[in-house]
């Protein structure tokens, strides 16, 4: 069949492309940026339409021979009005596949009583491709797979934190399922007539299981304590800051799982007899078997305009934090961003923290944060930048930062400014050799401030740099964002 899918970038539709291929179907994506594609082994397999959501004429010549269409997208990062944008999106693309065989779309579980604003709007636009075109509804809770935002969640907190305070709701029962039976339900509904509203998942499991579960699988031990104290939105947040997703997702994912969420499966049994599910625990294999091997196909930032990722490793006695964003500001005008911090201009992130370290550290004997720096935007090899020193510098690439303030080992601080096709990569890399037991205490203790300072550091040099690139009128870097 003649198929077209939108949100090709994103987690769903890049996992997707494959497999029709691999069924000889001929795909055409539509995509606002075909730049975006660059890099998919698939890419010269398919044709590319280029197009916006917002503009009906171009989703009608998207739709110019097409069997069967895949809505696969959604606005939820696009601001506090992304509810109305969707259900712009969906009425546009519903008018333009009128005269088309059918849309398959991938929305949301829906529990019982009232809901999220993100899964209602997923279900808002449900409503409006069943009630304009011929459409198969997909409703899925939890998604499992490499790289997934649901998996990436459970496995941060779980992997992050040996004892978590939860909000007294991780005992509600979710429905997870597997990436995989996803894309096998949308593959297979290619072949059957529209259905309408399909619940879809796999087995039932409470969240704070899908957690416990994540921890035997690892072979961790967590002490798990629910509270009834921590409102949704807190815990939204509270997930955006130790994982590395951003509170755009963080809170809607949260928000989503505040009611129990159980599929009705009867119509997916009878329709799709031929689909064997798999089990959470299996799924959870699954992905970190792909993740081990480095054979992720997909993630959930791929939807996103800007990725930001966090990684902390211990190699070799030396501890690193590494920390990128991805930012439509050049190289340049990062170098220039993250040369420019320290002295009056702060660093950018907790400025108040930053001083009452500089305070402690001269109380000991260190330099605190006296020494400024020399020039406002200039900076040399071997000057001091506070209580660091300046000991590596590539003009528009890179400056390494090393630690002069007291601390029981050594300290580093590098950036980088990496070239991703017509992007910068931001990669900020904090190092630590503790000396000792007390070196590691140090550590993890100062661990939780890292969390915070550090994140909210690379994403304002990110900003920073992106305003220097709007408004370059020859004025220094700002320094706020």
């Amino acid at each position: 069949m003649k198929i077209l899918v939108t949100g090709a970038t994103g987690y769903i539709g890049g996992r997707l492309i494959p497999k029709l291929l691999d069924l000889n179907h001929d795909v055409r994506v539509f995509v606002r940026d075909p730049k975006r594609l660059r890099g998919r082994k698939w890419i010269d397999q398919v044709e590319i339409t280029t197009g916006d959501l917002n503009n009906p004429g171009e989703i009608k010549a998207a739709m110019e021979g097409i069997d069967v269409a895949f809505f696969l997208v959604h606005a939820m990062y696009s601001g506090d009005n992304y509810a109305e944008k969707e259900r712009n999106f969906a009425h546009n693309f519903a008018m333009a596949a009128k005269s088309i065989g059918k849309v398959i779309y991938l929305g949301g579980l829906l529990p019982e009583e009232e809901t999220s604003e993100h899964l209602r709007s997923r279900a808002e636009v449900g409503r409006i491709l069943r009630e304009n075109c011929q459409t198969t509804e997909f409703r899925a809770g939890p998604i499992i797979g490499s790289g997934s935002a649901s998996f990436e969640m459970v496995r941060y907190l779980t992997e992050r934190l040996p004892v978590m305070i939860t909000p007294k709701w991780v005992k509600n029962s979710v429905q997870p399922i597997a990436i995989r039976d996803v894309v096998s339900y949308l593959v297979a509904a290619i072949d059957k007539k529209p259905l309408g509203v399909v619940d879809i998942g796999s087995n039932v499991v409470p969240f704070i299981g899908m957690m416990k579960t994540f921890a035997k699988v690892r072979g961790l031990q967590r002490i798990i304590i629910p509270v009834p104290v921590l409102t949704p939105w807190l815990s939204g947040l509270w997930v955006g800051l130790i994982t590395p997703i951003p509170n755009s997702l963080a809170v809607p994912l949260v928000m989503g799982t505040i009611n129990p969420v159980i599929a009705d499966t009867k119509k997916a049994e009878a329709n799709f007899p031929e689909i064997t599910l798999i089990r959470y625990e299996e799924a959870v294999k699954l992905a970190l078997r792909q993740t081990d091997e480095r054979a992720v196909e997909t993630r959930w930032s791929g939807s996103l305009g800007k990725m930001e990722s966090y990684k902390l490793t211990d190699k070799e006695g030396m501890l690193k934090e590494v920390r990128t964003v991805l930012t439509h500001a050049s190289p340049d005008s990062v170098f220039k961003s993250f040369t420019g911090i320290g002295g009056e201009k702060g660093w950018l992130a907790w400025n108040w923290a930053w001083k009452v370290r500089g305070f402690f550290d001269a109380l000991v004997g260190g330099p605190g944060l006296s020494r400024g720096r020399r020039h406002p935007t200039d900076v040399h090899v071997g000057e001091a930048l506070d209580f660091w020193r300046v000991e590596d510098l590539k003009e528009d690439r890179s400056m390494l930062l090393r630690a002069e303030m007291k601390v029981p080992g050594k300290a580093w601080l590098q950036f980088e400014a990496v070239k991703k096709g017509e992007d910068t990569q931001l990669v900020q890399t904090a190092m630590y050799v503790p000396k000792g037991f007390l070196g590691l205490v140090y550590w993890y203790a100062m661990y939780p401030a890292h969390l915070f300072l550090f994140g909210q550091m690379a994403r304002n040099i990110a900003k920073a740099a992106e305003v220097y690139e709007r408004n370059n009128d020859g004025e220094d870097m700002p320094a706020t964002v």
